[in-house]
């Protein structure tokens, strides 16, 4: 897809590299996201797919070309899951606690105590993802799949804009990465929220983005989920059957 519709992107990518020290990792990049757009960023280890997170989220500055974003969208306005806080089972707090915490980045100044309109937002997201329950439980004693809920909920408290996850179902087993998936899948439709999210799993990616970015140190591919499955790469790393249509004996990711 090299012509792109700009006005309503939320994050803009134009002939842009992103790399350290001088060094571009990944480079050439002309791609954006549109406002309730689900995009999966996919590719092999070491292809830049963290370097791009990095960059969307203004960690690290273009080396090349130019990464532009909506007038309206602040900092603040951007939240963000990353597969180490999902890995971390040991958080000595309350389930309430972490999902109001989520709003700690929107404070404008230092205040002791929440408001209630903060908290009632913590609890409503707690109950759109079903762990309202667990209100007083501890994080480390829930299961993985209740945790990555906990997660998301802060993530809704920090931001209703755009939400990016970086592997947000890694190790997870098939069935509770599924239900992360389709959870992630309902607060798009159902919120409009934007998702950018980086995967392992390309058939995840199709079944659930509606736009697909395929990184190997540069861009392989930006388009539709549909376009990506009919693309040369899309039968490679899937691994199609050009004569039933359907996917061969399972291939998980890059």
């Amino acid at each position: 897809m090299n012509m792109m519709n700009t006005m309503n992107h939320l994050v803009t990518c134009e002939k842009t590299s992103f790399g350290y020290e001088g060094r571009a990792v990944v480079s050439d990049l002309n791609w954006g996201v549109q406002r309730g757009d689900y995009l999966c960023i996919v590719g092999e280890n070491g292809s830049g797919k963290s370097t791009v997170v990095k960059g969307i989220l203004r960690l690290i500055p273009p080396l090349a070309g130019k990464l532009v974003f909506a007038g309206e969208l602040k900092r603040n306005d951007i939240a963000y899951l990353s597969q180490q806080t999902a890995e971390k089972k040991d958080f000595p707090a309350g389930v309430y606690e972490i999902v109001l915490s989520g709003h700690l980045g929107r404070m404008q100044f230092y205040r002791p105590f929440y408001s209630r309109k903060e908290k009632d937002d913590a609890l409503e997201n707690m109950k759109r993802l079903g762990i309202d329950h667990l209100k007083h439980h501890c994080f480390r004693e829930l299961s993985g799949g209740q945790q990555r809920r906990v997660l998301l909920a802060r993530a809704l408290c920090a931001s209703r804009t755009l939400l990016v996850l970086d592997e947000p179902a890694a190790g997870l087993d098939p069935l509770i990465s599924a239900e992360v998936y389709t959870l992630l899948k309902q607060l798009n439709e159902e919120l409009g929220l934007t998702i950018i999210m980086v995967t392992h799993d390309i058939p995840a990616a199709i079944r659930y983005a509606n736009t697909i970015l395929h990184l190997k140190n540069k861009q392989l591919f930006y388009g539709a989920s549909a376009e990506y499955v009919a693309s040369d790469i899309g039968k490679y790393f899937l691994h199609l059957d050009h004569d039933s249509g359907g996917l061969k004996k399972g291939y998980g990711g890059v």
